[in-house]
């Protein structure tokens, strides 16, 4: 083994060979601590993919902070980020480019954690091949399940069984075969075939590069050797045209072309396309690149192309070959790795980004969760941090995909929070609901505008939030009660005339109300489209729903109103006892006891009902009302 003293430089005779040595992306993962980093940077220190200063360097750090001693820590040529070095453990995906006499590589070495699982996803989506290592002393893990499963549904159909830590069990023959036999059927239960174990030691270097005489039982290849011999992921360019547009490159008024990155296929002038998802037609008439014009574009090429039509083109439209466009739609089924510590909820509203396009999507209903031991799906109502789901998934505009199993780009999602900008999740689309293409808006003779008019008044709505007990219903019926004497149409939806019928088969989990808030929201839209003014008493928990709720009407027809009344001061008027009940713990998820209630951060409208009584308090709606115009018809 070596030490500090026998680093060496980078050998030549290890780098070199022909320019057209295709490339291979592989993925390393596994549960933490099975020696994932040991292991690759073992790799690139033997194929002679470090340089004098990083071998100075890692000499260095070895000594300050390695866990070997005297001897080369390979680990730290990965773990470069200090929480990674203190903890010992990876967080972040490392890069590295290294290449052979037969083959160049790209490795993404990936954290072990389930805490960041999300960064082996990111890796795992771009791979060829996957080294999974499972410490021989543990034998398989849940990390190793769930990396082995994710990577399988990522599209990578070769997975490297990598052994570790061999020298840790004696190179006992009977332990490798055991993690073997184990593996192969979890393998063969996802589908996957072509498995090639291996039997090895990072820190020693055992059937790393060169076979290792510690264990002459075994006659396989090392795994550089396993590595040169795999195959690639089949290649997009027999593929069809896609191009799914980036940006719309207008220099000057007399070039209007659409830039992004083939995904597939080839661009070549003169090429019939259309346009997903309008489905619109042209030529292409040039092909730009940075170098200038070309006749025909390779996939992976970035280029601007112009069409001989001016036809309208977006960023996120998809150009595509006309005998073969992608498919379109909006509600899909589709696989769901959940990345955040707030579940995903069935019926909250999420943003999707589908390559460049970008849409809202209600995923729900969720139809099961994968049990990552025994691959059972299991019935659920949300997905948990790192769980992994299927479910129906509804956008709001119809947008251009293809089943991530036919092309990654094109089929792959991220899912975002909708307040938080932060990414929660990942999806992989699998086919597009039949009812999609069914669904379509009829056009009406009779409009919103129409039905307002008869009214003489500006529908909109009026959304009461607050905690139990707060006053919502009692100020909500004394606005009504006053906007009906002068003459105006209203309708009041609570918990009795929502939860008795609309609602009647939610309970009051959050995954409920969530979805609860979005059907109150949905038939209040349907009442301002019939031009009514619309009140909603309903406690509202959560930003996000509310959020949903307003997203649904123009600027001016959502009125918030925070009926703000204190904890102590609710509970005091709990003539219904829920709070004692909730209190003794025979009543659960009530909303500021054991269940959260986000009170708004901007509402249009506050009412402190501890200084207003609930008259003076609907007088002050009223003249907010009046004061915007909103009761008067123009």
């Amino acid at each position: 083994m070596p030490t500090m003293a026998s680093v060496g430089t980078v050998r030549d005779d290890m780098v070199g060979g022909p320019a057209a040595r295709s490339l291979v992306r592989f993925v390393s993962c596994g549960s933490v601590d099975d020696g994932k980093s040991t292991l690759i940077g073992r790799l690139l220190f033997e194929c002679g993919a470090l340089f004098d200063d990083q071998l100075d360097t890692l000499a260095r750090d070895s000594r300050s902070v390695g866990t070997r001693g005297a001897e080369i820590d390979y680990a730290l040529l990965l773990d470069g980020l200090s929480a990674e070095r203190e903890q010992g453990i990876t967080i972040d995906v490392a890069y590295r480019f290294f290449s052979t006499a037969r083959r160049k590589f790209i490795v993404a070495d990936t954290p072990g954690h389930e805490q960041y699982t999300r960064n082996m996803v990111t890796a795992a989506s771009t791979a060829d091949v996957a080294v999974l290592l499972v410490d021989a002393r543990n034998g398989m893990a849940v990390q190793t399940r769930r990396h082995g499963f994710l990577a399988s549904r990522l599209g990578v159909r070769q997975f490297i069984l990598a052994v570790s830590k061999m020298d840790l069990v004696g190179y006992s023959r009977e332990v490798f075969e055991d993690v073997e036999r184990d593996f192969s059927a979890y393998a063969k239960s996802l589908g996957v075939t072509d498995v090639t174990a291996i039997p090895l030691s990072g820190t020693m270097g055992d059937n790393v590069t060169e076979p290792s005489p510690n264990m002459p039982w075994y006659g396989g290849p090392p795994l550089l050797g396993a590595l040169e011999e795999a195959g690639t992921t089949p290649s997009a360019a027999s593929a069809p045209l896609r191009l799914p547009v980036q940006w719309v490159n207008r220099p000057h008024l007399d070039f209007r072309g659409f830039a992004g990155t083939l995904v597939s296929g080839a661009a070549r002038a003169g090429d019939a396309v259309c346009v997903m998802p309008s489905g619109r037609r042209s030529l292409i008439e040039r092909v730009v690149t940075f170098d200038g014009d070309v006749e025909s574009a390779p996939v992976q090429a970035a280029v601007t192309v112009t069409l001989a039509d001016a036809i309208d083109v977006g960023r996120g439209d998809v150009i595509c070959a006309l005998d073969a466009p992608v498919n379109s739609g909006r509600q899909f089924e589709a696989t769901i790795v959940w990345m955040h510590d707030a579940p995903l909820l069935r019926g909250r509203e999420y943003l999707i980004k589908l390559g460049a396009q970008s849409a809202t999507a209600t995923l729900s209903p969720i139809k099961y969760r994968i049990d990552i031991d025994t691959l059972e799906h299991r019935p659920t109502d949300q997905l948990e941090l790192n769980e992994i789901g299927v479910c129906e998934m509804e956008l709001d505009r119809e947008v251009a995909f293809e089943a991530y199993e036919v092309n990654r780009d094109l089929g792959g999602f991220i899912v975002i929070d909708r307040l938080t900008n932060q990414t929660v999740g990942a999806g992989l689309i699998h086919f597009a609901l039949r009812r999609s293409a069914n669904v379509h808006w009829q056009p009406v003779d009779v409009t919103r505008h129409a039905h307002a008019a008869l009214k003489r008044q500006r529908p909109c709505i009026l959304w009461f939030t607050g905690l139990s007990g707060a006053g919502k219903s009692t100020i909500a019926n004394i606005v009504q009660m006053k906007l009906h004497a002068m003459g105006k149409h209203t309708y009041l939806l609570d918990g009795d005339n929502i939860r008795l019928g609309l609602s009647k088969d939610l309970g009051f989990e959050d995954a409920d109300r969530v979805e609860n808030i979005r059907r109150v929201a949905e038939v209040a839209k349907l009442m301002t489209d019939a031009g009514l003014i619309v009140l909603t008493a309903f406690i509202s928990p959560f930003r996000a729903e509310r959020a949903m709720a307003r997203a649904l009407f123009a600027v001016d027809e959502f009125v918030e109103i925070h009926v703000d009344t204190p904890l102590r001061v609710a509970e005091q008027r709990d003539v219904k006892g829920l709070y004692r009940k909730a209190r003794r713990g025979r009543l659960k998820n009530f909303t500021g006891i054991d269940s959260p209630y986000e009170a708004p951060e901007q509402p249009e409208l506050r009412v402190d009902t501890t200084t207003l009584a609930p008259e003076h308090a609907a007088d002050r709606i009223v003249d907010y009302l009046r004061d915007h115009a909103r009761l008067d018809f123009s």
